[in-house]
C-alpha cells in the first residue's frame, strides 16, 4: 500500500511511518470475525462485557442502550490496521499528505482529519489471499466505539453497522491498474465492510445508499482515501508488471546519455539521481527545467519574466514565445505509480514530476477526494492538484549540436 510520495517520506521513512507498507503473511493469524451480540442497558452490563478482553464493536444507540458485537479469533485471516495513532495496534501510521511533497510534521497541521484508528485490512491466509477493507480500527483496548452522534443503523438481517466520522472512501479502477484502465466510482466502506454511495458531505450523519453489487475486496490499483491521505493498493501480481527501481534508473541514465541540451545556453542537461529526486533536494546546475505550456526543456535561466512577484509562474519560452509556468523537472521515482514501463517523456502540470505518457494520462483522469466534498486530479508523486485545463505536458528535448 502506497501513499502519494516520490519513493519515501520527505524526512525519510521511519519505523511504521513510511510512504509504503507491504503486507506479509503473519507468523500467527490475528484476524477476528463477528460472534456474540449483546444488548446492554446498564453500565454494569457494559463493564462485564469489556472485562472479557475480546475485540468488540460498540454501537451507542442512546444513553441507556448500547449494542456490543464481540469478535472471536479467526485462524484463516490476518488483520492489518491503518491510522494516525502511533499506538501498538496500528501497523501503518499515516499523516496528512501535504501537496507539493512536504511532510505534514514540517508544515505543522493544527488539526488532522485522519482518524487515529482509520481502517483495517483483513487478508485471507490461503490462496487467493483476498484482501478486504473495513472502516475503523480496533484501539488499544480492542474496541471500536461508535458514539450517539455517529452514523449507524440496523440492517434488515438484524446486524448493526455504521460509518466513521470522515469516512473511508474506496475507488476500484475499471479494468485493473494498466494502460487501458479507466477510473471507477468512489464509494464509502462501512465498519462491517458494506459498500455505500457517498454521503452528501464527508461527515454527514445520513449514509448513502447501499450498493449491493459491489464489494470491499481490494483490487490491483484500488485507491483508499482517509480524508487527508490517499493510498494506492497494489497486488503482488500487479507489481510483477510494473517497472523496477533498476528499470527507472536505466531510463534516467539513457536520457542523460543522450546529452540533452539547453537550446539557448547549449549546456548539457542531466536528471539528478533517484535519491536526490526522492528527497526533493536542492537544484543542480544541470537540472532540466521546462516551460509547461509548450513542453520545451531548457537549463535554468533568469529572463522572460512576466511577473515580478511570482517570477516562475509566467515566463515566456524563448523557443516559441508561449507564456506559462517554468519549473524544474524531477523524475517520478515510485515504480508502483507507473501503469507501464514506458520512457519518462511527459510531466505533470504544475509540479514537473516526470513519468511515462500512459502513466500521466491515467492519473490525470483520476478524481481524488479533496477536503469534505471536492474531487481533483493530482500528481501521485507529490499530491499537487493538477491544472484543470492542462494536467500534463509532453517534453521536447533538444539533442546535442555536435
Amino acid at each position: 500500500m502506497w501513499q502519494m510520495y516520490n519513493g519515501s517520506l520527505p524526512n525519510g521513512d521511519r519505523g511504521r511511518r513510511k510512504s509504503r507498507f507491504a503486507l506479509f503473511k503473519r507468523t500467527k493469524a490475528n484476524g477476528v470475525k463477528p460472534s456474540t451480540v449483546h444488548i446492554l442497558n446498564t453500565p454494569q452490563d457494559r463493564k462485564a462485557v469489556n472485562c472479557k478482553g475480546q475485540h468488540s464493536i460498540s454501537y451507542t444507540l442512546s444513553r441507556h442502550q448500547t449494542v456490543v458485537v464481540e469478535y472471536s479469533h479467526d485462524k484463516d485471516t490476518d488483520m492489518f490496521q491503518i491510522g494516525r495513532s502511533t499506538e501498538n495496534p496500528i501497523d501503518f501510521v499515516v499523516t496528512d499528505t501535504v501537496a507539493g511533497g512536504q511532510d505534514g510534521e514540517e508544515t505543522q497541521i493544527t488539526q488532522s482529519t485522519i482518524s487515529r484508528f482509520a481502517c483495517r485490512v483483513v487478508c485471507e491466509r490461503n490462496p487467493p489471499y483476498t484482501a478486504r477493507i473495513y472502516a475503523a480500527g480496533f484501539d488499544s483496548s480492542k474496541n471500536i466505539f461508535l458514539g450517539e452522534k455517529a452514523a449507524k443503523w440496523k440492517n434488515p438481517d438484524g446486524h448493526m453497522d455504521g460509518l466513521t466520522t470522515n469516512g473511508v472512501l474506496v475507488m476500484h479502477p475499471k479494468g485493473g491498474f494498466m494502460e487501458e484502465s479507466k477510473p471507477g466510482v468512489w464509494r464509502e466502506i462501512s465498519v462491517c465492510g458494506d459498500v455505500y454511495s457517498l454521503r452528501e458531505t464527508r461527515s454527514a450523519q445520513t449514509p448513502g445508499k447501499l450498493v449491493e453489487n459491489e464489494s470491499n475486496i481490494l483490487q490491483d490499483g484500488s485507491l483508499v482515501d482517509l480524508c487527508g491521505a490517499t493510498m494506492l493498493w497494489r497486488t503482488a501480481e500487479g507489481l510483477f508488471h510494473t517497472p523496477t527501481q533498476k528499470h527507472l534508473e536505466a531510463l534516467r541514465q539513457e536520457i542523460n546519455a543522450a546529452r540533452p541540451q539547453c537550446p539557448v545556453g547549449l549546456n548539457t542537461l542531466a536528471f539528478p539521481s533517484m535519491q536526490r529526486s526522492r528527497a526533493f533536494s536542492s537544484l543542480e546546475d544541470k537540472q532540466p527545467w521546462v516551460y509547461l505550456a509548450c513542453g520545451h526543456v531548457h537549463g535554468y535561466h533568469n529572463w522572460g519574466h512576466r511577473s515580478e512577484r511570482e517570477p516562475n509562474t509566467q515566463r515566456e519560452c524563448p523557443m516559441c514565445r508561449v507564456v506559462g509556468p517554468y519549473v524544474p523537472l524531477w523524475l517520478g521515482c515510485e515504480p508502483a505509480f507507473y501503469v507501464d514501463t514506458g520512457a519518462p517523456t511527459h510531466a505533470f502540470v504544475p509540479c514537473g514530476h516526470v513519468c511515462s505518457e500512459k502513466s500521466v494520462k491515467y492519473w490525470a483522469e483520476i478524481p481524488l477526494p479533496h477536503g469534505t466534498h471536492a474531487f481533483h486530479a493530482a500528481c501521485p508523486f507529490c499530491a499537487t492538484q493538477l491544472s484543470p485545463s492542462q494536467g500534463w505536458s509532453k517534453l521536447i528535448f533538444q539533442g546535442p549540436v555536435d
